[in-house]
């Protein structure tokens, strides 16, 4: 259902003069960066996200290519229950919706660049789990070029199989594979790849909380976590905070939701925060939860230490 709202949003913001840029399949923060690269005034995604396909979500960012606050949300919601809140646009000449092919190279671009030019994946034997989602055709492109030997699954979405039995909800598949084919690292993105989770070389699965554990320790280690700690919410483990105090850093929580914890980070000058589920957001590269920047600076750890 996902093109049947495209085109009835599109539709909508072309009867009230504006422009509509129509990218095709493309991951949350991909839509979050291409919207701030293009000076664009919104983004939105329209994404069954970690969701069954019938559960289509809408996500509105603004023209930093940050989420929406409640309040505005809410102005949004009051207007969508309410049409002659929404002001006719008499005279005005209608816009118009074009679909630019070349945002999904901006994209990985933009992905590639939080690696050093130095870094190379190769050697590295990786499972990709890609959900049957938007991170299905730029997720293996970034990888492989990357240097990685690349082993896909969950690359042919049909509209109804998101995250049916793959992806970051259900990473059994993926951690067999990384057994069975000897591969350092297994890597799943959900629908709309903001979210990862990942299985070690032994198959063992990490969630969001064991990741910014890793991402952070790194990130101390090289002098670049600002602020002396990380965002999380309520949800993650007690043993995420014990193990940070240990590095001498603290853990801030916020309300269940990525959106709080870019909040809080903003507030506090941070460049790490995420939830348990496998959001993970990385301010010095985006503004919301990217699962491949994640899984890249998880993958960085591992190539230094295989050094």
């Amino acid at each position: 259902s996902c093109y049947m709202l495209e085109l009835a949003f599109s539709s909508g913001v072309c009867s009230q003069g504006g422009k509509v840029i129509l990218t095709g399949p493309l991951p949350t923060p991909g839509v979050s960066f291409v919207t701030l690269n293009m000076r664009a005034h919104a983004g939105v995604m329209i994404s069954a996200s970690h969701n069954h396909y019938e559960d289509n979500g809408i996500k509105i960012f603004d023209g930093k290519g940050n989420k929406l606050p409640d309040s505005i949300e809410s102005e949004i919601e009051k207007m969508v229950l309410d049409p002659s809140l929404i002001k006719a646009a008499p005279g005005k000449e209608l816009g118009r919706a074009e679909r630019l092919d070349e945002v999904i190279g901006r994209y990985i671009v933009q992905v590639k660049s939080c690696l050093s030019p130095s870094m190379s994946l190769e050697g590295l034997r990786i499972i990709l789990d890609c959900a049957h989602g938007a991170g299905y055709k730029v997720a293996p492109m970034i990888f492989s070029e990357l240097g990685a030997d690349v082993f896909s699954i969950g690359t042919n979405p049909n509209g109804q199989n998101i995250n049916l039995n793959v992806g970051s909800l259900h990473p059994q598949q993926a951690a067999l594979d990384v057994t069975k084919f000897k591969a350092e690292i297994g890597v799943c993105l959900d629908g709309d790849a903001d979210r990862v989770i990942i299985a070690d070389e032994k198959g063992v699965i990490l969630d969001g909380d064991q990741l910014m554990a890793i991402i952070a320790e790194n990130l101390q280690l090289q002098g670049r976590l600002c602020g002396g700690g990380i965002v999380a919410t309520v949800m993650s483990n007690l043993g995420l905070e014990r193990f940070l105090g240990g590095l001498g850093l603290t853990l801030i929580r916020t309300s269940v939701g990525d959106r709080y914890v870019v909040e809080e980070m903003r507030k506090r000058g941070l460049n790490v925060g995420g939830e348990q589920s496998g959001h993970i957001i990385l301010r010095d590269y985006v503004t919301t939860g990217d699962a491949l920047i994640a899984a890249l600076q998880v993958l960085a750890v591992l190539v230094r230490k295989n050094k």
